[in-house]
């Protein structure tokens, strides 16, 4: 009852009528002009600004034709070495002789193209069906690099045909020389399992490791050719690395997918 008639009495009173309203304080309304300015311009940038995003996906430089594994037909040991690793064969040349028991045997490559891997050296024994070499198909030696990049599956779609792309070489400094540059030549339609990367590559350790998130999907991209060049395509930098490029290097490409308004975010 004490807090009740307390109450009663101070509306009762009226001696705290006269007192003058407090307006905000100068600092107040300098923090609520601010808050104003930075909203409108927050809006004006959603509808009129833009953001561009960026994907990462690993690969390697190729010819586009994919490699094979060479196998041994017979059993026996190796008593020559007729290739050497790094240079081209033509269809059908010597890469190994090999002693069994029905006298010498030569393995010969299957098609033409660039010995990347030699399995086997002088006193290897192999088995029947032992790899023995891994050759990279090239019909000739003007054959342009592509790089393959294996995106993952989820992300695929975003990629669209023609997109620029930056390559950094795991064998060139990207600090000194910057990264390659490319464009989407062609998108795969489907995830590849680790046995077809295997397949294309010649390489069981790099498709593993291509797929280790998960089939990704193939992406190749061309190369922006340049004569100004050691290596004969364009830089981030002026002139490149003072070397040519080898094939089967590895490498990790940037993609620069289309601009989207931050508004586009927000709207279903």
């Amino acid at each position: 009852m004490q807090f009740r008639q307390q109450a009663l009495s101070k509306l009762q009173s009226p001696e705290e009528l006269d007192l003058p309203v407090r307006y905000a304080r100068p600092q107040g309304l300098l923090v609520l002009a601010v808050t104003v300015v930075v909203m409108a311009a927050a809006s004006v940038w959603a509808v009129t600004g833009s953001i561009s995003s960026t994907l990462r996906a690993p690969g390697i430089l190729t010819h586009g034709q994919g490699s094979y594994v060479l196998q041994s037909p017979v059993t026996g040991q190796v008593t020559r070495v007729l290739a050497d690793e790094g240079k081209r064969v033509a269809a059908g040349a010597p890469v190994l002789k090999v002693r069994t028991d029905q006298g010498d045997k030569v393995v010969r490559s299957i098609a033409a193209g660039r010995v990347t891997t030699l399995v086997a050296r002088i006193g290897t024994v192999v088995t029947t069906g032992a790899d023995v070499a891994t050759v990279e198909r090239v019909s000739g030696g003007d054959d342009p690099l592509l790089a393959m990049l294996y995106v993952p599956a989820d992300s695929a779609a975003t990629v669209p045909v023609g997109a620029s792309v930056d390559l950094t070489v795991q064998s060139v400094s990207t600090e000194e020389y910057g990264k390659l540059r490319g464009r989407v030549k062609a998108i795969g339609r489907a995830a590849q399992s680790q046995q077809k990367i295997s397949g294309f590559l010649g390489d069981k350790e790099l498709a593993g490791q291509f797929t280790k998130d998960g089939p990704p999907v193939a992406v190749l991209v061309s190369l922006e050719a340049s004569s100004g060049t050691k290596s004969g395509y364009k830089w981030s930098s002026a002139g490149g690395p003072p070397f040519a490029l080898d094939s089967m290097t590895l490498a990790t490409g940037a993609f620069h997918l289309a601009e989207q308004r931050p508004i586009d975010w927000l709207l279903p």
